[in-house]
């Protein structure tokens, strides 16, 4: 039995790459480190934008596990513009998973590389697996096991969240959202 734990990021000053926590983005990283007290933890994967790594760097602390980076874990690219429209382009992307906008990225192309990340660190030999990374990108990797998941459940999302995969096998999981705000 492995669990892949994976956490969006606390809440953040920006959506660029260095935005940085806000001061209840800082207060939730060391309760979402409590929140993990008692629960197993071998290796954390993050995406490599600063809200993301300082979302678990409390934990890591208190564990003293390594945080690795991993540039797959980044945020998805809807367009290369920003559009006032970008919640409607965005919840199309969800029913055509290769809807492509200039400059952005496909759901099926984001989905891919998040679930690579998960099948990797799955083959790793380790049980207990902590992912960070971005609310949409993680909206679509829990779409790629759980394909009824979409914009809706996208929107419920909290920053932060956490979501548990528990694979018997390393095909689908029995997913769960255990963080509550």
């Amino acid at each position: 039995m492995k669990q892949v734990y994976v956490v969006r990021h606390c809440k953040a000053a920006g959506q660029e790459p260095d935005a940085s926590l806000t001061e209840a983005g800082v207060r939730q990283a060391e309760e979402l480190a409590d929140f993990f007290s008692g629960r197993e933890v071998d290796v954390i994967l993050s995406s490599p934008f600063e809200r993301a790594f300082r979302t678990i760097a409390p934990l890591a602390g208190r564990l003293g596990v390594d945080i690795a980076t991993d540039d797959r874990l980044t945020e998805r690219v809807l367009s290369g513009a920003n559009h006032a429209d970008w919640r409607e382009m965005l919840r199309l992307t969800y029913e055509d998973l290769d809807l492509l906008y200039e400059g952005g990225e496909s759901s099926n192309a984001a989905m891919s590389r998040a679930a690579c990340v998960v099948t990797e660190a799955l083959g790793s030999g380790k049980n207990n697996i902590v992912i960070v990374s971005h609310g949409n990108l993680i909206s679509l990797l829990l779409k790629h096991f759980d394909n009824r998941i979409g914009f809706k459940e996208w929107e419920a999302m909290s920053n932060p969240d956490v979501f548990q995969l528990t694979f018997a096998s390393e095909d689908k999981p029995s997913i769960q959202r255990i963080w509550e705000e």
